[in-house]
């Protein structure tokens, strides 16, 4: 049996103290651990459905941790990332080159990794019925070339195509001008910003012209365990990549569609980790990219980025 004098033990006493000292010191002032503590993370407003039921999973399963999501823009969320006023953002895009170097300037080592897929979605007025549009015409609405119903559906009398976003720096609005503009800046004359995307379903519930722009997440019916309706006060419109829009080609942002690329209008959702500890931000991130996680992201409506899915066609005998 190995056996320490008094004057060993002691030593080793003192190395421990200093090194729970330095750790303290270390962690500046934090005192969560991976599965304990409080802490806040930022998201972009826009994937806040989503972020809220695996937040209360994970907290079902880690009683003792406790997060507050903070909901804002992409542009704010990542401003809060680079200042170190969060360790784990959730948005829309991964860092680039610039952004990481920046980090590594902080003495932060981002980990980036995608948890799942979420479709853009258009929604119209519940009296619309002109729910099918071309993938191009969508494009011709937010570059100005097309600013009233009559130039999109002949005979319409509903005036002029009010688009509706929900903020002006938000995830949803980075995707349509970095993916559908080629990056060039929106210059539709009709154009309403919001500040959430419960504004925008709630503007587009009460203005027959309007079309809204949002992620699909916020359009499930919860009550719904197949995923396949949507909200129903207002209409979601199906998308084409054909040059015409007809009901027999084009399609709505589920999740089978999503999945073969019959819905075009797809974002990654990102989560960002630069926690030094390993600790509270770390687990959660970890969390919603395992199994458990992706199911809880399967079963909200959205695409999980893991998991082997595999689609059957199903024949109905009449």
């Amino acid at each position: 049996m190995r056996t320490l004098s008094l004057s060993a033990l002691s030593a080793l006493l003192l190395a421990t103290l200093l090194l729970g000292a330095c750790s303290k010191v270390d962690r500046g002032g934090r005192t969560d651990t991976p599965t304990s503590g409080n802490i806040s993370f930022v998201a972009d407003e826009s994937f806040s459905p989503i972020i809220e039921e695996l937040r209360e999973a994970f907290e079902y399963d880690y009683p003792e941790a406790h997060l507050k999501p903070i909901y804002t823009n992409a542009v704010e969320g990542l401003q809060q990332l680079k200042d170190l006023k969060t360790c784990l953002l959730i948005t829309s895009r991964p860092l680039n080159e610039r952004e990481i170097a920046y980090m590594h300037t902080k003495s932060r080592e981002p980990v980036i990794f995608p948890i799942g897929y979420d479709g853009i979605a258009l929604i119209v007025n519940k009296a619309n019925n002109d729910t099918c549009i071309a993938e191009k015409d969508v494009k011709r609405i937010l570059r100005g070339d097309i600013t009233k119903w009559n130039e999109l559906v002949p005979g319409s009398t509903r005036g002029d195509i009010e688009v509706v976003f929900d903020n002006p720096s938000s995830a949803t609005l980075q995707f349509v001008v970095d993916s559908l503009l080629d990056g060039k800046p929106i210059d539709s004359p009709n154009i309403v910003a919001s500040k959430t995307s419960k504004e925008v379903i709630d503007y587009v519930d009460k203005t027959p012209n309007a079309i809204g722009i949002i992620g699909s997440n916020w359009l499930n019916d919860r009550r719904d365990t197949t995923n396949t309706t949507f909200k129903k006060n207002i209409h979601v419109m199906s998308v084409t990549v054909k040059d015409k829009a007809t009901p027999r080609n084009s399609w709505k942002p589920y999740q089978a569609y999503l999945l073969d690329g019959r819905y075009s209008f797809v974002r990654t959702i990102y989560a960002i980790v630069a926690d030094p500890q390993k600790a509270l931000p770390w687990s959660f991130a970890n969390f919603i990219s395992n199994p458990k996680g992706q199911l809880i992201v399967f079963k909200s409506g959205l695409l999980p980025y893991r998991g082997d899915i595999t689609i059957k066609t199903v024949h109905v005998k009449q």
